[in-house]
C-alpha cells in the first residue's frame, strides 16, 4: 500500500492546516480530556468526506492517547478502566462495524449530530452532579461502546461516565487514554477487517498522530496558564458550528 498516494490532489496548504488542527486539538485533549474526535472532522470532512473520518481519528488516536497516557501514567484508575474496557468491547466492535455500513451522507449525519449532542449532554450531567457505582459504570460503558465505535468525537461520554463514578482531574484524563487506547485498537481491527483502511485513511492518521504525540506534554506547561473552562468553551462552539456544517451538507447530499 503506497500510504503517500493518499496525499493525492491534497495542497501543502490543505496538509499544513490538519497539522496545525492536530497539534491544538492534542493539546486542548491534554488539558480537557478531549478535543482529537471533536475538532479533526471539522477540518478532515470538507477535505476528503464523512466516511473516512472516523476510521483515521481511530488510529491517530493511537498515538495521541499514548503520549496522553505516558504522560499522566501515574494517575490511571485500573479498576474504572478495566470495567469500562470490559463492558465496552464487544459493542464497541458493533458500532464500528455498523459504521462501514454507512453512505458518505450517512456517515456525515451521523458524525454531525454526536458532535451537537456531545456539548449539551456533557453540560447536563455536570449540571446535575450525576454520581454512578461501578454497576452504572459498566451499564453505561456498554452504550458509550456502540457510539464510540461508530462516531467521532464520543469522548466525552466516557469523561462524563468516569467523572460520574468519581474520578477527577487528571485520574478522569489519564483513565479516558487508556481506555480509548483500548477501543481504538478494537475499531481499527473491525475497519481493518471491512477494508476501510485506506492508503488515505493510513497517510491521514499517520500525520495527525505524529504531529499530536507531544500534544499532552505541551498541555502540561498550559495547565496551570490557561483555565480548562476557556479550552472548553472554545471547543463547545467549534463543535456545535462543525455539526451543524456537517448536518446541512449531508442534508443537501441525501436531498
Amino acid at each position: 500500500m503506497n500510504i503517500a498516494a493518499g496525499f493525492a490532489e491534497i495542497s501543502l496548504l490543505q496538509l499544513l492546516l490538519v497539522a496545525i488542527v492536530a497539534l491544538f486539538a492534542a493539546v486542548v485533549g491534554g488539558l480537557a480530556g478531549y478535543g482529537t474526535g471533536a475538532l479533526m472532522p471539522l477540518v478532515l470532512v470538507p477535505m476528503i468526506g464523512a466516511e473516512p473520518v472516523v476510521p483515521i481519528i481511530a488510529i491517530s488516536s493511537l498515538f495521541t492517547n499514548s503520549g496522553r497516557a505516558a504522560a499522566y501514567l501515574r494517575y490511571v484508575d485500573r479498576r474504572r478502566a478495566l470495567i469500562v474496557i470490559a463492558a465496552a468491547a464487544l459493542t464497541t466492535a458493533l458500532g464500528a462495524y455498523g459504521y462501514t455500513l454507512l453512505t458518505n451522507a450517512g456517515a456525515a449525519l451521523v458524525i454531525g449530530a454526536m458532535l451537537i449532542l456531545s456539548v449539551p449532554l456533557r453540560r447536563s450531567l455536570r449540571r446535575r452532579d450525576v454520581r454512578i457505582g461501578e454497576a452504572g459504570l459498566g451499564a453505561g460503558a456498554i452504550g458509550y461502546g456502540v457510539v464510540v465505535g461508530g462516531t467521532s468525537g464520543a469522548g466525552v461520554i466516557l469523561l462524563s461516565l468516569l467523572m460520574a463514578s468519581g474520578l477527577e482531574g487528571a485520574a478522569v484524563i489519564a483513565t479516558d487514554a487508556v481506555i480509548s487506547l483500548t477501543t481504538s485498537l478494537i475499531k481499527i481491527s473491525v475497519f481493518g477487517l471491512a477494508g476501510v483502511v485506506t492508503a488515505q485513511v493510513l497517510a491521514f492518521a499517520l500525520l495527525i498522530g505524529l504531529v499530536a504525540l507531544p500534544g499532552a506534554f505541551l498541555a502540561r506547561i498550559f495547565v496551570e496558564r490557561m483555565p480548562v473552562h476557556v479550552h472548553t468553551a472554545i471547543l463547545d462552539v467549534a463543535v456545535i458550528a462543525g455539526g451543524a456544517v456537517m448536518i446541512a451538507s449531508a442534508a443537501r447530499a441525501l436531498g
